[in-house]
């Protein structure tokens, strides 16, 4: 399915990958939404549909809790009268990125706009080396619950590839299980089928010979960063979630600086835990909106 000209939007499809995929990984910022992965395996939940402005950058629009708004990955478009346009079709902007931000705000408010941090919406991003190392007093909670996994429990550990995507379902199917909520199933499920085909890249855990937990993900912001899409674990195993974020930080090559692990989405228990792996910064996103009514 080819991409159409704005104003006609299309749902994504996996056919497109060829041309979104290259544009996108070459954008600097590294927004962990901003991969062809992530925009198609989350394009059921968010109603996405992507369409080309006259310029060849793709404008996706979506949906959450009923309002729609739209994202502008490849940046800003020099036309008032097409930002306009969207914004009569669409509540808001989202996750503009800190350089687009940047580069545009003068314009942006001299149209009439404002612009506001989406601090619920920013990646969380820690040096590799940290996650792999715990270095220092500021870890010595996650060692002690590595080195207590380590203690009590024989396991392995392999590079994910299609013969074992089995036991990756079984891991997948458990997390399930466990939980009172759908949460991210569907997409992580999609995620395994499609590994291959959208070059996600992880990691399987096995503990006392069984699966246990696994990583999925893939290398943005040009390879110096990997964004941790999926990370599941059965929790009967004390400390398996910090075991396999120090294992997978460590298996990753040298020349990933950076692990962004996404964002929190406003949850004060997700931003507890992750702010105690202290992120070396944030992937910062924000929001666009008129500031009054558009006509």
């Amino acid at each position: 399915m080819s991409i159409p000209s704005y104003p006609i939007f299309a749902p994504i499809d996996l056919s497109m990958r060829p041309i979104l995929h290259p544009r996108l990984s070459m954008l600097k910022d590294g927004i962990s939404e901003f991969t062809f992965a992530g925009l198609y395996l989350f394009r059921n939940t968010y109603k996405y549909r992507i369409s080309w402005l006259p310029n060849q950058t793709a404008v996706i629009s979506g949906e959450k809790e009923g309002k729609c708004f739209f994202m502008l990955p490849c940046g800003l478009p020099d036309d008032e009268a097409l930002l306009a346009d969207l914004f009569r079709t669409h509540e808001y902007l989202k996750n503009l990125s800190e350089s687009d931000t940047n580069a545009g705000r003068v314009q942006l408010e001299q149209w009439g706009y404002t612009i506001e941090e989406d601090r619920d919406n920013f990646d969380y991003l820690y040096l590799r080396e940290h996650l792999a190392t715990l270095p220092g007093k500021q870890y010595h909670k996650k060692r002690n619950l590595v080195n207590a996994f380590l203690n009590n429990y024989r396991y392995e550990e392999r590079p994910m590839r299609k013969h074992h995507l089995e036991d990756a379902f079984y891991v997948l199917e458990e997390w399930r299980k466990s939980k009172s909520e759908e949460g991210d199933y569907q997409a992580a499920r999609e995620a395994l089928e499609l590994m291959d085909v959208l070059n996600l890249k992880g990691y399987l855990y096995y503990v006392e010979g069984e699966p246990a937990a696994y990583t999925l993900g893939e290398t943005l912001a040009r390879g110096r960063s990997f964004a941790v899409h999926f990370e599941k674990a059965l929790d009967k195993y004390k400390g398996i979630y910090q075991f396999i974020n120090q294992a997978f930080a460590a298996a990753l090559p040298k020349y990933i600086l950076y692990i962004n692990r996404e964002q929190d989405l406003g949850d004060p228990g997700l931003r507890q835990a992750k702010m105690t792996y202290r992120p070396w910064g944030f992937v910062k996103k924000y929001r666009v909106y008129p500031a009054k009514p558009l006509a």
